[in-house]
């Protein structure tokens, strides 16, 4: 009775105040005012949660509550540390509820939500928030409904599969939480015009409908686009040729094209 009527009072605090921040909204201008990035503005006033991505510490916590990120696709979970009496949010791993309990370091387990070391982790285990040197915070498979797969390990390297069919190693040292990222029905939402202007994003005009001067695939009778090599609004062309600047020698398969 003694934990239900805790969890129940500390499920008040739908917000922790500590762990969140005004952010301001540039709208795609530069510190001079100039719009340097086009199509953005407007959109929905939200503040910035902070996450806990890096789970190298020792703690064992309680999720006391499930809240919407406006920053991010998917859940966030509020989680109150037992030992050191602090609050912070996490990433919230698929079918994680109210009143579990996760762990982190030495303490956690091979459990849904625990972070520990990928050398402690069995092959063919899913998990998400995998940092990508020792003590860092986690970097891949953080979107809603992501995951990686653990195919094969040894003591320096580990082998992983992303959701985008990319297959890199990474250090056996690392720490990665286990479970699939929440919202996996993100894919399912609606998409039309009003949700794009709560996200920020304004309309986009093809280049195509312009005018000769506003853009290089303008002007023509009708619709003309077909036979043009594609250019940016400045000239450049757009296809051919590698953007990557630099090869990365842990990637062993490249994603799905």
């Amino acid at each position: 009775m003694k934990i239900t009527t805790k969890l129940n009072k500390l499920k008040n605090l739908s917000l922790l105040k500590t762990q969140i921040l005004g952010v301001k909204n540039s709208s795609g201008r530069n510190n001079s005012g100039k719009i340097t990035i086009y199509n953005r503005g407007g959109g929905h006033k939200k503040k910035y949660r902070i996450i806990e991505f890096n789970r190298n510490l020792d703690f064992v916590g309680i999720i006391i509550n499930i809240e919407y990120d406006p920053n991010r696709t998917a859940y966030i979970g509020a989680v109150f540390d037992f030992n050191k009496k602090k609050y912070f949010y996490v990433l919230l791993p698929n079918k994680l509820n109210i009143g579990d309990i996760i762990k982190s370091g030495t303490k956690s387990n091979i459990k849904l939500g625990h972070s520990t070391t990928i050398s402690k982790i069995p092959i063919g285990s899913f998990i998400h928030n995998i940092s990508l040197s020792k003590n860092k915070e986690g970097k891949l498979s953080r979107s809603a409904g992501t995951f990686s797969t653990l195919i094969e390990k040894n003591k320096i390297y580990s082998r992983i599969k992303l959701s985008s069919g990319e297959q890199r190693l990474i250090p056996s040292n690392c720490v990665a939480t286990l479970g699939i990222v929440s919202t996996k029905e993100k894919n399912l939402k609606k998409n039309k015009a009003g949700r794009s202007r709560w996200l920020n994003k304004r309309p986009r005009v093809r280049g195509v409908a312009m005018n000769p001067i506003d853009h290089p695939h303008g002007g023509g009778e009708g619709k003309s686009s077909g036979g043009k090599i594609k250019l940016t609004p400045w000239g450049k062309p757009t296809q051919g040729g590698s953007t990557r600047k630099f090869k990365n020698n842990l990637i062993v398969v490249s994603r799905k094209k």
